[in-house]
C-alpha cells in the first residue's frame, strides 16, 4: 500500500504501470484520477492545506479499512496540496483485486473519504480575493452508501 500527501506534481502512467505491472494475484487495477476544475468560471487557483502527519496517518487508515474490507491485494493514493492551478492533477487513487466488482467499489470508498473526510483545507483563488470552500451536501451524501 503506498500512501502519498505531496506537493509535487506525479506521473500518471508511471504510478499506474509501478502499481499494476507484473501481478499474477489480480484480475482488476482500478485507478481514478482528480483534476483542478472551475465550475464558478471565476477561480484561478487551489489551494489546500493539511497537516503533515496527521493527514497521513488518516488517509492510511481508511486505505487500510479499503484493503480489509473488498479483500484488495493493493491500493494506492496519491494527494497533492498547495496551490494548484485549473487543469492540474490534484490526486489518484488505485485499487488492485482479484476481482472488478471489488476493485471499482474500494476505489469509489476511496474517493468519497477523500473528497468529505480526508483532513485538507481548500481555498479558491479568484479574482475577488481567496474564499475557503464549503462542505458540499452531495458529498456527505455519498459517504452515507458505505
Amino acid at each position: 500500500m503506498k500512501i502519498s500527501v505531496q506537493a509535487a506534481p506525479f506521473d500518471l502512467g508511471a504510478e499506474l504501470s509501478e502499481f499494476g505491472t507484473g501481478r499474477a494475484d489480480v484480475g482488476a487495477v482500478v485507478s481514478f484520477t482528480g483534476i483542478v476544475r472551475d465550475d464558478s468560471g471565476q477561480m484561478h487557483a487551489l489551494e489546500l492545506e493539511h497537516y503533515p502527519g496527521m493527514t497521513e496517518a488518516a488517509i492510511t487508515r481508511i486505505a487500510q479499512e479499503a484493503v480489509e474490507r473488498w479483500d484488495l491485494a493493493d491500493a494506492l493514493v496519491i494527494h497533492r496540496h498547495g496551490r494548484l492551478a485549473i487543469g492540474e492533477t490534484i490526486m489518484m487513487v488505485a485499487t488492485a483485486a482479484r476481482h472488478r466488482a471489488a476493485a471499482f467499489e474500494a476505489a469509489e470508498f476511496l474517493m468519497d473519504y477523500l473528497k468529505s473526510r480526508a483532513p485538507f483545507w481548500k481555498k479558491e483563488h479568484g479574482p475577488g480575493g481567496t474564499s475557503w470552500v464549503e462542505a458540499k451536501d452531495t458529498d456527505e451524501a455519498a459517504l452515507k452508501r458505505w
